[in-house]
């Protein structure tokens, strides 16, 4: 049996935030599948490890630390610099959602703490991406919002207004960017994932019968929207939120 030979280099570089594991891994996965190398993020060093090993020691690289510290953000920016010399693609998917309830009983601290690294963090390494190369070079940015950023979910009203801000970030960061860097988001639903457990943890067929598509979502359905608007082929696309939900929206709710 022939090994399978990896694919060609197509020379870009991704650094893509939150990936050791589900959304994030699963778009590194994709670019590298497509021959990019990139450069992933994240909270543990054992798991990054782990996954660069996955992805190809020779076309990943692994830098450690929290979305929302400054000095990670610069880091992780020049490991790309240093390591493959450019970083084309910016996709900024850290997130964080530590408490579940209602606005009116929510710790402001814990607030504070949401928007940082949801929304603070991804414009910081915006910031220093387009500095460092995307300024006189071009590329892309994708920011992973959430369809909570769109529509009022019970329950996640703290994330789901720092994913509504996130939104309006792309949109702004797309003027101001344009025409040389494009910037887009997505809006995921429920995808199944260590993070979103909670949202179908013994209920998953349940949860899942709500969508027409008659199932959640898995990180290789963000992965391949990662890839297309991060690709020439959606080379007049810019400012947009694609939402890959599974059709739930099509019930005029959020599963």
């Amino acid at each position: 049996m022939t090994a399978q030979q990896p694919p060609e280099l197509s020379g870009k570089v991704a650094l893509v935030t939150g990936a050791s594991r589900g959304i994030g891994y699963g778009i590194a996965e994709a670019l590298v599948a497509r021959g990019d190398r990139v450069v992933i993020t994240g909270r543990g060093e054992d798991a990054l490890k782990e996954a660069v090993e996955r992805l190809g020691a020779d076309r990943a690289v692994g830098v450690a630390g929290k979305a929302h510290d400054t000095a990670h953000q610069a880091a992780a920016v020049e490991a790309a610099m240093d390591a493959f010399g450019r970083v084309d693609h910016l996709v900024n998917n850290a997130g964080t959602n530590p408490v579940f309830g209602p606005l009116a009983d929510l710790d402001l601290e814990v607030a504070r703490k949401v928007f940082e690294t949801n929304v603070v963090s991804a414009l910081g390494f915006a910031q220093r991406t387009w500095h460092a190369w995307q300024k006189g070079n071009g590329g892309t940015i994708v920011n992973i919002a959430s369809v909570a950023g769109i529509s009022a979910s019970p329950f996640i009203g703290a994330y789901g207004v720092s994913k509504a801000a996130m939104i309006n970030l792309t949109q702004q960061l797309a003027h101001e960017f344009a025409p040389v860097v494009r910037v887009n988001a997505i809006a995921p639903a429920v995808v199944k994932t260590k993070f979103a457990q909670a949202l179908y943890e013994g209920r998953e067929a349940e949860a899942a019968a709500a969508y027409p598509m008659g199932r959640l979502g898995v990180p290789e359905d963000i992965g391949g929207a990662a890839a297309f608007l991060t690709s020439e082929q959606s080379g007049w696309i810019t400012g947009q939120t694609l939402v890959v939900d599974g059709g739930i929206f099509l019930n005029a709710g959020v599963g």
